[in-house]
């Protein structure tokens, strides 16, 4: 028999998929309809929150079209919740004002594709960029582009074609190929699959997520064209919609465009009433549920490329980076912070008392993903560059380059972006980069990761042998782990200190030594701007 790749499962997904009664909506009393709106908009709010469940995500979107008007996406750990969802759903009054047309049962996995070892023998012996992958694929986050598309697939078992006889070496290269097609759509599209295979029609089912939706349309139909899905992909019908917060409930259902971009109200006491919960105040659509505040992280997004039997295959999608949300994971501004234990603004503002700058030199809130790599410098340095292409396309992108260390062997992966959840896509696709061996802000301790220099091209070489007499000092304190000045491959003027501590206190006794302050008053005169501090805990 043909070999069947493992697979490991991780939250289960519901596609819910509604049609108004418009006849009855018209027909009803005003205070019928106002109790609708308020009972399904609470409702939502909930599901929003994850008022149910330990973990789990859910969101709403409109459909275009006679299949459907409405889509409530559900992601929760087990089908029970996802039942109580659907039954606490028709206690409400606006549900008798709904039909549901169709719907979709399902379950996110990884398969064997991914990596043997991970199944042979563990998360352990992966490293940490594919752990944090394949964590993400389990556990998704629905990801804040605003346009969706819905459609179930299947792989063929025609006479001529059957993907179920062909040896997994075979399958493996189509998928690997497959791949490379949606790597070039790296940014742009974000997708979360999920089998379904004994739980509904077809084997898997497909969410895609842009903020345009003719990328949506172009990487569907380039797809096409691949072996992987030309000769053996069958597909049900396909959904497009587009995501709005349940407080524009009202406007949907009064004929206005959504979302209507309407604040959350607030309370006396200035708490909001939006779709703020786990996401933060402002909402998960809100202008700063992920964008806005300072070092506010999403690690492990629900995108991330797809590998094994899944319809686009390894690269696709960005990871959200692979992502729970929370603050710290990896993800600090360039003049931000990745918060963990310690207080950003603390720690700013105990370096602003020693007279040390610490952050934001523009006033601008940026996020930065950075990754470990044990990889040949030149071979990460093309990959790199390839994924940096497709960054390029992007407004919200700032800086994606790779700094070499000069002390330790391994190299780093700097991506820098306006957003948070833009780095955190990137974050997917630089998991996969050769040899990551670590991400910035996930080592034991206190890390100082992020002190980013541009150096006056007159001052380079005095400035590196600056920082190793100050690396000769660090050796000999208290609580000092490892600390490497690393160097842009394309610039080498342009630097950052990768530097780890035990604690916060250790990294503090170094900024309060006199060897620090004078290196800080000579380097205002060999620095070309003021130096960007990220700190990771």
């Amino acid at each position: 028999m043909v070999e069947a790749p493992q697979t490991a499962e991780g939250w289960f997904s519901l596609h819910d998929f509604r049609s108004i009664d418009w006849d009855a909506w018209r027909e009803a009393p005003e205070s019928e309809r106002r109790r609708a709106i308020e009972e399904g908009e609470a409702f939502l709010k909930h599901r929003e929150l994850v008022a149910d469940a330990d973990a789990g995500e859910s969101a709403l979107f409109s459909v275009l079209g006679h299949k459907a008007d409405l889509l409530f996406l559900h992601f929760r750990p087990s089908l029970d919740d996802l039942s109580a969802i659907e039954r606490r759903f028709e206690d409400t009054a606006l549900a008798k004002f709904t039909e549901r047309e169709t719907s979709y049962v399902s379950v996110t996995e990884v398969s064997g594709y991914v990596s043997d070892d991970y199944f042979e023998e563990g998360a352990d012996a992966v490293d940490e960029g594919l752990r944090r992958y394949i964590e993400g694929k389990l556990k998704p986050d629905i990801p804040d582009e605003e346009y969706v598309s819905f459609y179930p697939m299947s792989k063929r078992r025609g006479e001529e074609h059957n993907w179920y006889d062909l040896d997994f070496e075979e399958r493996a290269d189509l998928m690997a190929g497959h791949g490379e097609v949606g790597k070039e759509y790296a940014g742009k599209i974000k997708q979360v699959i999920a089998s379904s295979v004994g739980f509904d029609d077809h084997e898997w089912g497909v969410t895609l997520f842009g903020a345009d939706p003719t990328d949506i349309k172009d990487i569907v139909y380039e797809m096409r064209f691949d072996p992987a899905s030309s000769r053996y992909g069958e597909f049900g019908d396909f959904y497009v919609g587009r995501r709005f917060p349940p407080r524009d409930l009202d406007a949907f259902l009064a004929g206005e465009t959504v979302p209507t971009g309407r604040e959350p109200e607030e309370d006396s006491a200035g708490h909001s009433h939006g779709e703020g919960g786990h996401h933060g105040e402002g909402g998960h659509h809100g202008d700063d549920a992920h964008g806005g505040g300072e070092g506010h992280d999403r690690s492990g997004s629900g995108g991330g490329s797809a590998h094994g039997d899944h319809p686009h295959g390894d690269g696709e999608a960005g990871g959200e980076g692979d992502h729970p949300h929370g603050e710290g994971d990896g993800h600090g501004g360039e003049g931000g912070h990745g918060g963990g234990g310690s207080s950003d603004e603390d720690i700013r503002g105990e370096l602003a008392d020693l007279d040390i700058y610490a952050g934001k030199p523009h006033g601008e809130d940026v996020y930065a993903t950075v990754l470990y790599s044990e990889a040949d410098t030149d071979e990460l340095f093309d990959e790199v560059e390839g994924l940096r292409g497709n960054f390029d396309h992007y407004g919200t992108h700032v800086k994606t380059a790779v700094y070499e260390g000069r002390h330790t062997d391994r190299a780093a992966v700097v991506s820098i972006w306006d957003t948070a959840s833009a780095a955190e896509t990137a974050g997917g696709f630089l998991s996969e980069l050769p040899d990551i061996v670590a991400r910035a802000g996930e080592e034991s301790g206190f890390g100082t990761m992020g002190m980013f220099y541009t150096v006056k091209p007159d001052y380079q070489t005095e400035f590196v042998e600056t920082f190793d007499d100050v690396g000769d000092l660090l050796g000999e304190m208290d609580g000092h782990v490892e600390t490497d000045l690393m160097v842009n491959v394309e610039d080498e003027n342009d630097m950052f200190i990768a530097s780890q501590w035990n604690a916060k206190e250790d990294a503090m006794a170094f900024f309060r030594s006199d060897e620090f302050s004078e290196t800080v008053q000579w380097g205002r005169d060999v620095l070309a701007d003021r130096p960007r501090h990220v700190f990771l805990a």
